[in-house]
């Protein structure tokens, strides 16, 4: 068993939502302690380059480069070479920045000779000042494909393309059977130095689902028997950011926390000890403890500032008792 010293919160992200309770934990943990499980099944080529969004929202955060306003992408960014491709006749309906196409070019270059993404990754949070360990949740590719009124869709194509205007009836996510964690995550969960996990606000459905279904891989963190924190991305009926309510909703799944709660004790049970819940709803939290071998726990979870970030990260750790 680690020491104290040693121990890590091994937090598991999708993008914008899932990279604020990591920055919020970046900033209240020392640099070696915490390790970010990234989605990739958002992962695509576009103008023959390898694009990570996830993975890059969380490298943006972390390095203090990001776009705060919008939540994703670059501060200070430009569009020259968009400009360029779309007075050539290019449909730049995924829309890439002069600054952020350098962090897909060096991506693509590198995984092109044989690298693999872990590593690659590595190397662009070394680039960035980044400290924390960001890992992708495989190496292999997985695709993730929206079930729509309009056909399956790959998810940028739903998310970005048509803007999350399809209505959904469901998600798969192809080569996931293959997929395997990385050899650093493998080692990570092997050390004994993993003492809490947490589930950040991300989507369920199409964020968390993806990096728990690797085969094996939710029941291993399962088995380590430490703290597995869940904070709900549904606050009052809404979701905070992004497409979750709409998707609930199309899904003919009640739109609030008590579903994703639901969600992860019937997908993974027995894998989450504590779900966390904000505040707008308490009387939720009521219901959901009756008979429940886990604990559901109310926190203020909305993180418009650092300080909002910070105490909600602050918030999970006591939980966990860390």
């Amino acid at each position: 068993m680690a020491g104290r010293s040693e121990r890590k919160v091994l937090a598991l992200s999708g993008g914008v939502g899932g990279a604020k309770l990591a920055l919020g934990l970046a900033q209240e943990l020392a640099p070696q302690a915490l390790a970010v499980l990234v989605n990739t099944g958002d992962d695509f080529r576009h103008h023959g380059l390898h694009i990570s969004p996830d993975i890059d929202t969380l490298l943006y955060t972390l390095s203090g480069r990001s776009n705060r306003e919008q939540g994703w992408g670059l501060e200070g960014e430009s569009w020259q070479v968009r400009e360029a491709l779309s007075a050539l006749g290019v449909d730049t309906w995924f829309q890439l920045g002069d600054r952020d196409m350098a962090t897909h070019l060096l991506r693509t270059g590198l995984l092109d000779e044989g690298q693999l993404l872990s590593a690659v990754t590595h190397r662009l949070a070394s680039a960035m000042g980044i400290a924390t360990t960001i890992l992708p949740m495989a190496e292999e590719a997985v695709s993730t494909v929206v079930h729509t009124d309009e056909g399956d869709l790959p998810f940028q194509h739903y998310f970005v393309r048509r803007r999350c205007e399809p209505a959904v009836s469901g998600f798969s996510f192809r080569g996931l059977e293959r997929a395997r964690p990385p050899a650093p995550l493998q080692q990570l969960l092997a050390s004994g130095a993993v003492a809490t996990v947490v589930i950040c606000p991300s989507n369920p459905f199409v964020s968390i689902d993806p990096i728990l279904g690797v085969p094996g891989l939710w029941q291993q963190i399962a088995a380590l028997q430490v703290p597995v924190l869940a904070v709900s991305p549904i606050v009052g009926g809404r979701a905070v950011k992004g497409p979750a309510a709409k998707m609930m909703a199309e899904l003919g799944l009640p739109v609030d926390a008590a579903a994703v709660v639901r969600h992860y004790r019937q997908r993974y049970p027995g894998l989450v000890t504590h779900f966390v819940l904000d505040r707008e709803d308490a009387d939720l939290a009521e219901t959901l403890r009756s008979g429940a071998d886990d604990h559901i726990v109310v926190h203020d979870t909305l993180m418009q500032s650092l300080d909002d970030k910070r105490r909600l990260a602050q918030s999970v750790l006591q939980e966990a008792r860390w």
